[in-house]
């Protein structure tokens, strides 16, 4: 059951010839589902993205996504980036959502100086990974650069990403001579960074997110960017600083982004349940000789689907949301940001119920490690518990909004 969103807005960076671009990208990610969900378990044990699931994304041209246009990019919008990431969900969750954070690290990288992207696009598909939390230090070196120092947990494909980008706290602010630190994003080769082999988990296993060591790394200003920067849309790229595709602040696009999965996720569960029904079989200590002849099995695949339709409304707006602040420049209100992260809430949640639904309309069967969609429940479990992602959190923050208040988060 595959639900798209509606023909993108993104209309000013947008060509006749991008759009096919797009579609045929949409078409060649749809072709790799048989390839994403027969090698699941094996990216499940595996910790991380199958190689030969990997290569066949690269191949098809994921990786460019959101890349810049002279580094061989496609520039793609958000409505088109969750299609994709939808699609790579109804194969495999975990690869979807490495995918997620992939796209998400390219984009982030065509903010940094020009410099660096001359470094970074350099590499062929390059793939960089996010995590913002500051839990890193940033002290200044004679020389006048950075050393960096820390510790940053649930590092999603970190063990094939190239870079990472990492949140930190630079000593003295921009300056040196500030009272209070001030918070930064650097990007960081992953040859200079170690791994901990801590990710040991009941959901998602196949991302791989594991916690990643800076010791005294060498950095210079042009690899970082400021966090205030960030959230209000000022770029260090002087080639992308008027680009529509760099236009907006990154709360809205990193969130909305991240829709695609979930979606995936329970149009995937749909798909199993109704696989499941052939060939016919009995429902077991009931008279029922054919399971898709009783009542509650329709019950369970209408509210299942119509809740798979609820959640991908959301994933449309939002996505379409951020798309339109990127064509037209206006900036958000604070109603239309937390309605972003509601929605993105909305979906996660609505598709954690319609897949529970079909799992437990599955029989007893559905519990074994081989099958499909027990895995599924867990990857979709575990995205609920994403601070990005979890619905009561989310929806709370837009009633917050809407009653007048300020937002408790500055994740926005």
């Amino acid at each position: 059951m595959r639900i798209r969103a509606a023909p993108p807005v993104f209309s000013l960076t947008m060509a006749v010839s991008d759009t096919h671009r797009a579609e045929e990208l949409l078409e060649r990610t749809d072709s790799l589902v048989p390839l994403l969900r027969a090698s699941a378990r094996e990216t499940e044990r595996g910790s991380r993205v199958a190689p030969r699931c990997l290569s066949a994304i690269a191949d098809a041209g994921v990786f460019r996504m959101t890349a810049p246009f002279e580094a061989g990019g496609y520039q793609l919008p958000v409505s088109t980036q969750v299609d994709v990431l939808t699609a790579l969900g109804r194969g495999c969750g975990s690869t979807s959502w490495v995918c997620a954070v992939y796209s998400v690290g390219t984009w982030l990288s065509g903010n940094f100086s020009d410099a660096i992207q001359e470094e970074v696009f350099a590499q062929p598909d390059v793939r960089v990974t996010v995590v913002g939390a500051p839990t890193g230090r940033l002290t200044r070196d004679e020389a006048g650069g950075y050393r960096l120092n820390g510790r940053w947990g649930f590092n999603t494909g970190c063990l094939d990403g190239h870079y990472a980008i990492a949140g930190a706290l630079r000593e003295g602010g921009p300056t040196g001579t500030d009272e209070q630190d001030d918070a930064v994003l650097a990007i960081i080769p992953y040859e200079h960074l170690q791994l901990v082999d801590d990710w040991d988990v009941s959901g998602l296993a196949g991302t791989g997110s594991r916690t990643i060591i800076a010791d005294d790394v060498p950095l210079t200003e042009d690899h970082l960017w400021p966090m205030a920067e960030a959230q209000a849309g000022v770029k260090r790229s002087a080639r992308h600083r008027d680009d529509p595709y760099w236009r907006t602040i990154i709360g809205p696009y990193i969130t909305a982004n991240s829709a695609g999965t979930p979606l995936g996720l329970a149009q995937a569960a749909l798909e199993h349940y109704l696989e499941g029904l052939q060939p016919p079989r009995p429902m077991t200590l009931t008279s029922y000789a054919d399971r898709s002849q009783a009542a509650i099995t329709h019950l369970q695949v209408g509210e299942a689907a119509t809740t798979i339709e609820a959640a991908a409304f959301h994933a449309r707006r939002c996505a379409e949301d951020v798309d339109t602040h990127c064509a037209s420049g206006e900036p958000y209100t604070m109603l239309e940001r937390a309605r972003i992260r509601s929605d993105v809430g909305r979906v996660t949640g609505l598709a954690r119920t319609a897949a529970h639904l079909l799992w437990q309309g599955s029989g007893a069967s559905a519990i074994g490690r081989d099958a499909p969609i027990q895995r599924i429940v867990r990857d979709i479990d575990a995205l609920a518990q994403h601070a990005v992602m979890n619905p009561d959190t989310n929806i709370e923050l837009y009633g917050r909004v809407l009653c007048g208040l300020e937002p408790h988060t500055e994740a926005l």
